[in-house]
């Protein structure tokens, strides 16, 4: 099968390269594919004619959306929807990834598919407006929502903790902030399970959205003393942990206190479930240090 993904560089679209082995991959990214020029998603799709479009770029700096919700919008909110008609237009499927920010964050149960969405910052907005502009597209589709995504590439959590115990003894955490820690790698290994599963079944559970994340919840200053506690196994750095209020460490854009997602349908329907997220941990804070 011949899956193009848009983008190269990013957490999942690297992970995709690595945990790949029996497909095509053809990464699309700028200069020739721009999430922000219509023109150019149908022209590379067009070219490319995949059998399937994974779609794992997004514009994911939450706090610069909102100062930038126009551009945000155009690259979360209605790219999608132009990738989905151009999809439509060749017969290819399109596999959409989103995320926990789409609900409001309220509450301290898992979030469910089928829950109300109420975003409450920009980004979340955008990437709302993108699920429904890729529904509305013609294409035949599905749609995963993560959450508390991290790799061994790219910018992330784990990343800028032990980056930030290198030279600290203590950090303050966010307490109060609860989801799914969720490797990219795993990520990779769901998107792949799907592309399986359609090779063979075209189409099967699509046109649905659903939730895949790390197996477990946990908040922010819990994740960081796993990572620490990771790090101390293999030599690395260590640091000590306070939990504060979110109250107390201010961000611009406002963060959904609850992300814990209910990923029993995915698994449901395609007998694929993540592992702990302690594990996934382990392997990615080995290999950061390795």
């Amino acid at each position: 099968m011949k899956i193009l993904v848009t983008g190269r560089e990013g957490q999942v679209a690297r992970s995709l390269a690595e945990r790949n082995g029996a497909h095509e991959l053809v990464f699309a990214a700028r200069p020739d594919f721009d999430l922000a020029d219509p023109a150019s998603i149908a022209r590379t799709i067009e070219a490319t004619r995949p059998d399937l479009v994974i779609s794992a770029a997004a514009y994911t700096a939450v706090d610069q959306a909102e100062d930038e919700p126009e551009l945000a919008m155009a690259i979360n909110g209605k790219a999608p929807g132009h990738i989905g008609r151009a999809a439509a237009a060749i017969g290819a499927p399109v596999l959409h990834l989103s995320t926990d920010y789409v609900f409001d964050g309220s509450g301290e149960r898992e979030w469910r598919e089928d829950d109300p969405t109420g975003p409450i910052g920009v980004y979340g907005k955008t990437k709302l407006a993108g699920e429904e502009a890729l529904a509305a597209s013609g294409a035949t589709s599905a749609v995963l929502r993560t959450a508390w995504v991290y790799s061994p590439f790219g910018g992330n959590f784990v990343k800028t903790m032990l980056r930030l115990a290198e030279s600290r003894d203590a950090l303050n955490v966010v307490k109060d902030q609860h989801g799914n820690p969720t490797s990219a790698l795993d990520i990779a290994d769901a998107l792949l399970a799907v592309a399986d599963r359609w090779q063979t079944e075209p189409a099967h559970g699509a046109n649905a959205i659903y939730h895949f994340a790390g197996t477990g919840s946990t908040n922010w200053a819990d994740f960081a003393r796993a990572i620490f506690a990771a790090s101390e196994e293999h030599g690395g750095p260590t640091c000590t942990v306070t939990g504060i209020p979110a109250s107390e460490y201010p961000t611009k854009a406002a963060r959904p206190a609850n992300s814990r997602l209910d990923c029993t349908k995915f698994a449901e329907t395609f007998g694929h479930c993540a592992p702990r997220w302690q594990d996934s941990l382990g392997e990615t804070v080995a290999r950061l240090l390795g």
